[in-house]
């Protein structure tokens, strides 16, 4: 006979679940308040509010040119991560051959090796090339980091999918690649949005290997910050820490929302 476990018995769980909460969420609830403070470094509770430190920011031609570099990186990492995130997913979650396991995970092991690492031999990979500071040697590097959590999203949308609708369209003459882009593409673009922002959210945030091959005006935004933190306290630095936090924060929300939204409309 199964016993029914109560609220009251979980109090444990709810106490580590929230304690996690709060460890998480604290370190914003602190960056947040200091970018609206008026003093020169940084200060919490601020002494006085002041939207100074985002003029600062918006007024600067440097961390303007760091934050579009930043942009660029992030947009073309989107471009080439997608596509071989998809097809990877795709082609494991279809070809049932033996070594599925071990290419997934070849696929994946940039989760598993340490950032640092990867940094070292890109530097000396790239320094050979000349392609030190540079955006291609950045967008190949954040791409190699990208491409893992498009193949896990998009894997577990190809789960929930039945891939019997594209073998019908298959067999009305449609070819492999028309019967994904107009049958399946369309049911699993909810993971596919979902990875291709992961994937510019890696690129974006992306600082130990932007510290090895991007540098002076060609420094990336994370860089330019790492490097601000490191040499000056320039409380510029949480108003744009404040502004990622935003960026990774609400386009999650409001397409969740949205998705609740279409589901409940698709119920009634």
């Amino acid at each position: 006979m199964e016993s029914h476990v109560t609220h009251a018995q979980r109090w444990w769980l709810y106490a580590v679940t929230g304690l996690t909460i709060v460890f998480l969420v604290l370190p914003s609830l602190v960056v947040i308040p200091m970018s609206f403070s008026g003093s020169s470094s940084l200060q919490f509770p601020p002494p006085s509010w002041s939207l100074r430190w985002y003029e600062n920011y918006f007024n600067s031609s440097q961390w303007l040119h760091a934050t579009w570099i930043s942009i660029q990186v992030g947009a073309l990492t989107v471009l080439l991560a997608t596509p071989i995130g998809v097809a990877a997913a795709y082609g494991l979650h279809l070809g049932g051959f033996a070594l599925t396991r071990l290419v997934y995970g070849v696929l994946i092991a940039s989760l598993m090796v340490p950032v640092i690492l990867i940094a070292v031999g890109a530097y000396f990979f790239f320094a050979q090339l000349g392609l030190i500071n540079t955006i291609p040697a950045l967008v190949a590097c954040d791409t190699l980091l990208a491409v893992p959590f498009v193949l896990v999203t998009v894997t577990a949308g190809f789960k929930g999918y039945d891939f019997a609708q594209e073998q019908v369209a298959r067999s009305l003459g449609a070819s492999r690649l028309i019967a994904f882009l107009t049958v399946t593409l369309p049911q699993i673009r909810a993971s596919v949005i979902a990875g291709a922002f992961f994937a510019f959210i890696v690129a974006f945030d992306e600082v130990v290997i932007a510290s090895f091959l991007s540098g002076g005006e060609g420094a990336t935004l994370t860089n330019m910050m790492f490097a601000s933190l490191r040499n000056e306290i320039d409380p510029t630095i949480a108003a744009i820490s404040s502004m990622l936090i935003a960026l990774t924060t609400f386009p999650p929300l409001i397409g969740h929302i949205i998705m609740l939204r279409r589901k409940r409309r698709a119920a009634v």
